[in-house]
């Protein structure tokens, strides 16, 4: 079969960061950091898979994080709507990975089996853990597990031909990467199990963790699963947006071409 097309899509971001909330441990702590945040797209001629939906206005404004452009408008230049989307795989449940899914309400989720018993368990419990969840996206995924549209992984699964994903863990209990064949070789989503390049090239971890083994086990995994170092796409990075060129609008960059230069320089 052919390759997939890829795609990142930044329909927010956030400016006011500081190293410290980015890497543990952080040298120059105090020195800004900030954070795209970003939804992905898989196209191979008429099949789309969503990767992730970002998080709508209300959200945003719930927690004072607005966004740059609704998920929905954000697609908008690949002539998609709503109601055509068939898949989402959901990386995990977290506001900013899973705050519109109800945008998509045709869409079969894909997630880990681990994900939706740690976002409805007992580990819910403990405030730090539970801030990154908001409990009506949670209710929306068992929602749609009662309409019979969620498929749960344990560990790695296919997704499509040339679609696979890996629970990794760290993050979450069940945070899953993508690995997608494109034209330049085995490529990864990273999501959340790398927020940005310096976690999996420096080996530093992100502060919010539940496992902080499965953390860093998991930039192994992502090195592993990847063709080259170039081809891991790192959940929240800015530099995602020098590194790969914008297509269709100036909020959309294409991955499955390749870095347009060296990610570990």
């Amino acid at each position: 079969m052919s390759d997939w097309e890829v795609f990142a899509i930044k329909y927010a971001d956030r400016n006011a960061r500081i190293r410290a909330d980015s890497f543990v441990p952080a040298d120059n702590h105090d020195a800004p950091h900030p954070m795209d945040y970003f939804m992905w797209l898989l196209r191979r001629g008429d099949e789309v898979i969503l990767v992730d939906t970002g998080y709508d206005v209300a959200e945003g404004t719930a927690r004072s994080r607005p966004i740059r452009l609704d998920p929905v408008a954000a697609l908008a230049p690949f002539g998609i709507a709503p109601g055509d989307v068939a898949h989402v795989i959901v990386t995990h449940l977290h506001y900013d990975h899973a705050g519109g899914l109800h945008l998509f309400p045709n869409a079969t989720l894909h997630l880990q089996a681990a994900e939706m018993a740690y976002a409805t368990g007992p580990c819910m419990c403990h405030e730090p853990l539970r801030m990154p969840y908001t409990a009506d996206h949670i209710c929306e995924a068992v929602r749609r597990l009662y309409a019979g549209s969620v498929v749960f992984y344990d560990g790695e699964a296919q997704i499509a031909d040339g679609v696979t994903v890996h629970c990794v863990g760290g993050h979450t209990r069940g945070l899953q990467c993508v690995r997608v064949r494109t034209q330049a070789g085995w490529l990864v989503l990273a999501s959340d199990a790398s927020h940005f390049y310096e976690n999996v090239l420096a080996r530093k971890p992100f502060p919010i963790v539940v496992d902080l083994q499965n953390m860093l086990d998991g930039f192994d995994t992502l090195r592993r699963l990847a063709s080259s170092p170039q081809l891991i796409v790192p959940g929240h990075d800015p530099l995602v947006r020098d590194y790969f060129p914008s297509v269709l609008a100036p909020h959309i960059h294409r991955l499955d071409v390749g870095p347009t230069r060296d990610v570990t320089a």
